[in-house]
């Protein structure tokens, strides 16, 4: 039979980063991959040893600085009906011909769903943030979801009807698959005794991003500072940053790419400002990590056992800062209304503080353990032995 695999993604870093991996593992194993995404990824996707199928979903765009919380949500929502609007009848055209073994696609992703209903195919969810199932959600927590949120799940679950596709709901947004592969270790998922064999923990896989040169580290640990590709635009949290850090050692700032340095006024020269930093490398070299607290950062920041300040911008981040430091691996600071004050008594005490050090070796050490993209691999080879 044809080791045909099928992988289907947001175009979004969050969601196709963490299973490039996964990718090249599975390439190097022999099967052959057709990966559907943006076109912007399509470098990427190719060295990884797969096949782009390019979707028309144009990528995120960014969202005002003021935009937060369940319109957030909302706004990500609508994304998956357009995403999955506009792909599937892409989808359908390349898969007719050439039906995949097993759908491997974003958790996320409607059209990718539809897709392994429609082939028949084995259904592998990948989640690149933590898990739910018919017990248990950290997001629980949010309460009934606003009027705003429940008209788009309305409209996804009438699109997923339209394709015979129905999605039963438990706690979380959609059901598990068959399969579901969490790109977090088993130690930082909270409820994780609910979950049985259907989720396969395997953490995070840096890559080949893991050996990226093009940054050049100083003599000294430096301190971190990026909130990710998507709630960048915050020229005013920057500034911030740059009145705390001054002369505090060395310091790297990722302002992505809607914010310029003439934006922030004058730098001090202890200061690296750019729109992107290879972010592995510089971890590697990191005394504290302040961060938005994506799942895709925490993870790498644990993965190198760098202590974070967590300043969370919506609520999977939310999600994300509660629970590391609800493990010690960290503080939580609130985005509304921080001070230069507050980031350097937050950054002072997860560099000086014992019991964090040696939680973050624990959970360092559970992170590598998880297995990554070899544990993905294996895992998606015997579901489909099955």
């Amino acid at each position: 039979m044809d080791r045909h695999l099928a992988f289907i993604s947001l175009p979004a870093h969050g969601h196709v980063t963490p299973t490039l991996p996964v990718v090249a593992e599975l390439a190097r194993r022999g099967w052959r991959i057709s990966y559907a995404t943006g076109e912007q990824f399509g470098r990427e996707v190719e060295k990884a040893g797969a096949t782009l199928v390019r979707t028309a979903t144009p990528a995120p765009a960014a969202p005002p600085p003021t935009v937060t919380g369940p319109p957030a949500l909302a706004s990500f929502l609508r994304r998956i009906v357009t995403d999955a609007r506009t792909s599937l009848p892409v989808l359908a055209a390349h898969f007719r011909t050439d039906p995949p073994r097993a759908v491997c696609y974003d958790a996320t992703s409607l059209a990718g769903r539809i897709l392994a209903a429609e082939t028949g195919a084995a259904d592998v969810a990948l989640l690149p943030t933590f898990a739910t199932n018919e017990r248990s959600s950290p997001f629980a927590h949010a309460g009934a979801p606003p009027p705003e949120i429940l008209a788009v799940v309305r409209e996804m679950a009438d699109l997923a009807a339209a394709h015979g596709v129905e999605l039963q709901r438990g706690v979380g947004m959609l059901a598990p698959a068959s399969l579901n592969v969490v790109f977090v270790p088993r130690e930082f998922q909270p409820g994780a005794d609910t979950f049985d064999d259907r989720f396969r923990f395997v953490g995070p896989s840096p890559g080949t991003r893991e050996h990226d040169r093009v940054w050049a580290p100083p003599d000294e640990p430096v301190l971190f500072v990026s909130l990710g590709t998507a709630f960048n635009d915050r020229p005013e949290f920057f500034r911030t940053c740059l009145e705390a850090f001054a002369d505090r050692g060395p310091v790297a700032i990722a302002v992505g790419q809607h914010v310029g340095v003439d934006d922030l006024g004058v730098v001090p020269g202890n200061i690296d400002i750019r729109p992107w930093f290879p972010q592995p490398a510089v971890l590697r070299h990191a005394a504290a990590f302040v961060s938005h607290a994506g799942m895709g950062s925490t993870m790498e920041a644990l993965y190198y056992g760098v202590p974070l300040v967590c300043v969370p911008q919506m609520l999977e981040q939310e999600a994300n800062a509660g629970r590391v430091a609800e493990l010690g691996l960290g503080v939580r600071l609130d985005a509304a209304g921080i001070t230069a004050a507050d980031l350097r008594t937050a950054v002072d005490a997860v560099t000086t503080d014992a019991a964090m050090r040696t939680a973050l070796d624990r959970m360092r050490t559970a992170v590598r353990g998880a297995g990554g993209a070899e544990a993905a691999a294996d895992a998606i080879e015997a579901h489909l032995a099955t």
